[in-house]
């Protein structure tokens, strides 16, 4: 159901202004839409002690008897630093305005002939504006809802049990989180679950999948640059650490990072602020940090691929996410999760499983895990004739096995060439899982798809 919002409750505004002619035009001409309730002071003292009513907008004189008008302000602010404040004065002067605008006020109105619809356009602006963070709260509140441990992670076996008890854990503290498993045992759906369930759900989850990002961009990308930083960077923009301020970052395939970046990354964990590339100005974080790696990190600290400090800084709380062979009778709970899902998103009838497409569901190892069984289900709701699935409409992905080596004649780049192609296709263009497999750097596939040598 979406966000319906409460058309009864009046929108409640606070006038304070000493002139009492010009006080009570205002309240007459605001007081026309009935939706509005006004209250009218005289001085910032009696505003202050009204404030407990919870005023959705506050119109403030620069010049009260016993308050200037930025000292007022800044009273509001420290009672309520989200309450909308709009300034009428007749001060003229420029600097004035900016200086208030750049404390934070909503809008700065100078007292003319145009005054009362230059407010009654702002007061519209305000209210439009609020409504539009009530529905961005309330949809939040639904995400954090759809990401409880129960709607988003399906099964019951012991090993999701274990985990489970390792993400209540992770909710109750502040502390990193470090999620490990194979691919496709959903590691970003633990992340968002952890982060929608804590105190930090009403700020922002910021997902960076480190593979996907070039080695040159990346520090731009997490940290942001100013403009000017570089050729392109035409205007100041935030980084990914900047936007998540507040909230959690989930940095995905944390073992690809190169160490130079590793570095940079250590720094800002420690000192909790960053600085934009090609800037001076520090940005103080309050971050809470997830990452996941399908890789056994201890040994890329071993091999000296991953700083050891770094990795001690990011481990913090460990979950290790079981592959889809290791949940048992999770396999058909997943799978009839996937049947319902596939149903409802293209209007179909219930579809169900028979007893052998069961049994053959539950024969498989599932190298690919939840993701892959995904994609099995799907397929066999398409395939099947009926509204029921029997083990001939259920097919596992499977890769050619032609042989590399041949009879005819190559030289060993080219064999290299050939290998590689084979696990791209084996692996769906999966390059880093590749590089991992043949253990090799991934820039040398891409230096050789750059090349055309190979294409994807």
């Amino acid at each position: 159901m979406g966000y319906k919002p409460d058309i009864v409750t009046p929108f409640k505004i606070f006038i304070v202004e000493d002139d009492p002619f010009y006080g009570q035009i205002l309240e007459y001409y605001l007081a026309l839409n009935p939706d509005y309730e006004i209250s009218r002071f005289t001085n910032g003292r009696d505003c202050l002690s009204n404030l407990y009513k919870k005023p959705d907008l506050v119109t403030i004189d620069l010049s009260l008897p016993d308050f200037e008008g930025d000292k007022l302000y800044q009273k509001i602010r420290e009672i309520n630093d989200q309450l909308p404040v709009i300034v009428i004065s007749a001060q003229e002067k420029i600097s004035v305005a900016v200086s208030m605008l750049k404390m934070g006020i909503t809008d700065y109105l100078p007292k003319d002939e145009n005054t009362k619809d230059l407010l009654w356009n702002s007061i519209i602006k305000v209210r439009e504006t609020g409504k539009l963070k009530k529905e961005v709260a309330h949809l939040k509140e639904e995400l954090g809802q759809k990401f409880s441990f129960n709607n988003s992670i399906k099964g019951q076996s012991p090993a999701l049990q274990k985990i489970f008890t390792l993400m209540g854990k992770a909710i109750a503290s502040n502390i990193n989180v470090s999620i490990t498993g194979e691919t496709g045992t959903g590691k970003e759906v633990v992340a968002k679950a952890i982060h929608y369930n804590s105190t930090r759900s009403q700020k922002n989850f910021v997902a960076v999948n480190m593979a996907a990002i070039p080695r040159e961009l990346m520090e731009s990308e997490l940290f942001g640059h100013e403009r000017g930083a570089f050729t392109g960077a035409i205007a100041r923009k935030a980084g990914k650490f900047e936007e998540a301020n507040g909230g959690t970052i989930f940095l995905d395939e944390i073992a690809e990072i190169d160490l130079g970046m590793q570095s940079k990354l250590l720094r800002v964990l420690q000192e909790r602020e960053i600085t934009r590339v090609g800037g001076n100005e520090t940005v103080k974080l309050d971050v809470r940090l997830v990452v996941a790696t399908h890789k056994n990190m201890a040994a890329e600290v071993e091999q000296g691929n991953f700083r050891e400090d770094l990795y001690y800084r990011v481990m913090g709380l460990p979950i290790e996410l079981p592959a889809l062979r290791e949940r048992g009778s999770d396999v058909l709970i997943l799978a009839r999760h996937f049947l319902d899902e596939f149903t409802k998103e293209n209007k179909t009838a219930v579809i169900r499983l028979s007893q052998e497409a069961k049994d053959k569901l539950s024969g498989y190892n599932y190298p690919g895990n939840i993701r892959e069984l995904k994609a099995v289900v799907d397929l066999a709701a398409v395939m099947c004739d009926s509204t029921t699935i029997t083990a001939a409409d259920i097919s596992f992905p499977t890769v050619k096995s032609e042989k590399i080596l041949t009879a005819e004649e190559k030289s060993l780049e080219q064999y290299n060439y050939d290998i590689i192609k084979f696990y791209l296709q084996k692996y769906s263009n999966d390059i880093g899982a590749v590089a991992d497999k043949l253990e090799i750097g991934k820039s040398t596939i891409y230096k050789m798809l750059q090349r055309k040598a190979i294409t994807l």
